[in-house]
């Protein structure tokens, strides 16, 4: 297997803040689904199978897929505004985006976010350290799958929530709120850049 990198659909899909003020939002979401090569995804894919497997068995299918996707809107935000000049590719803003999910649901269930912040300091290490890796892709994902998680397991008991509706509602009201958000930064520096 070799890399892919110059590959047809990698050109067309990779996130490049240049091409999105052009016009092409496929890159926003579709750049998530690219990787560089056999080792990239790899890696990438056994990180979404450990922390998959876990956020999905605590928060379920749809709350699970909701903070992937916006966890991976906050990454392509971020390199937005704060790499314009790069072209990324890869699962790791969404996955950093568990990460801060996994610390939230720690933190509700009562546990220690230790293990999980020092695994977290250790991968920012590495994107610092490692040249070509998204820090900004990686540091947006991680905010945003972590506010998603907190308006899911947090934000309807602070707002007093009584029923399970409503509870439902506004939890998913929070994160279709943060996924406009992260498209409306979107959008902005796609202006900007215009």
């Amino acid at each position: 297997m070799t890399d892919n990198h110059l590959s047809r659909l990698f050109y067309d899909w990779v996130l490049a803040p240049q091409f999105v003020a052009q016009g092409q939002w496929i890159r926003v979401l579709g750049s998530g689904f690219l990787h560089y090569g056999p080792l990239h995804l790899v890696v990438n894919m056994f990180a979404l199978y450990i922390l998959g497997r876990d956020t999905e068995l605590v928060l379920g299918r749809s709350r699970f897929l909701a903070i992937y996707l916006v966890s991976l809107l906050g990454g392509s935000a971020a390199v937005m505004w704060l790499a314009t000049d790069s072209a990324t590719a890869g699962a790791s803003g969404a996955i950093y985006g568990l990460f801060g999910a996994m610390t939230v649901i720690l933190l509700r269930l009562r546990q220690s976010p230790v293990q999980m912040l020092v695994l977290i300091a250790i991968n920012l290490l590495i994107s610092v350290s490692l040249p070509g890796i998204s820090l900004w892709g990686h540091l947006g994902g991680l905010v945003a799958g972590t506010l998603a998680a907190v308006a899911i397991l947090f934000l309807p008991e602070w707002l007093r929530a009584r029923t399970r509706d409503s509870i439902r509602w506004i939890g998913w009201g929070a994160v279709a709120a943060l996924a406009v958000l992260a498209l409306a930064v979107i959008g902005a520096g796609a202006a900007v850049l215009a």
